[in-house]
């Protein structure tokens, strides 16, 4: 993950570039269609700093390695999803924020058997740990 850390200002310089989704003080999101325009034009040769470069992007801003590793990143979910994986969101949970859903989000029999998976589980490793004690 980047150390960089945008300004209010730098953030809304960005927001400016019709290829951002959005943007907050440590990442910046890119617009799908971009993701996919970018894959092929780096397949068809093009560097990854020219293809950000002709995005109107400000390497100084955004960084120079930037487009390098977004460029990797994305053909690696193009190779294994195809297009379709880089237009949608690529995050891995439930919820908008990426994590997936919290016992709260659970009904009462799901929380009762998850519950109950819990206290399986936590009295196997007291069992196993006890075993370990025993031994040394």
């Amino acid at each position: 993950m980047s150390k960089r850390i945008f300004t209010k200002e730098q953030i809304e310089q960005l927001l400016k570039n019709p290829n951002i989704e959005g943007c907050s003080e440590k990442s910046i999101s890119y617009k799908k269609e971009f993701k996919v325009s970018s894959v092929r034009k780096h397949r068809e040769g093009a560097p990854p700093s020219w293809i950000f470069k002709e995005a109107d992007f400000n390497l100084v801003l955004i960084g120079y390695d930037t487009p390098k590793w977004c460029l990797k990143r994305w053909l690696k979910i193009y190779r294994e999803k195809g297009e379709d994986g880089l237009k949608t969101d690529g995050r891995k949970g439930n919820n908008p924020n990426g994590r997936p859903k919290g016992i709260r989000h659970l009904s009462d029999k799901e929380k009762l058997k998850y519950l109950e998976a819990e206290v399986a589980y936590l009295k196997a490793e007291n069992s196993f740990l006890a075993k370990l004690r025993k031994k040394s």
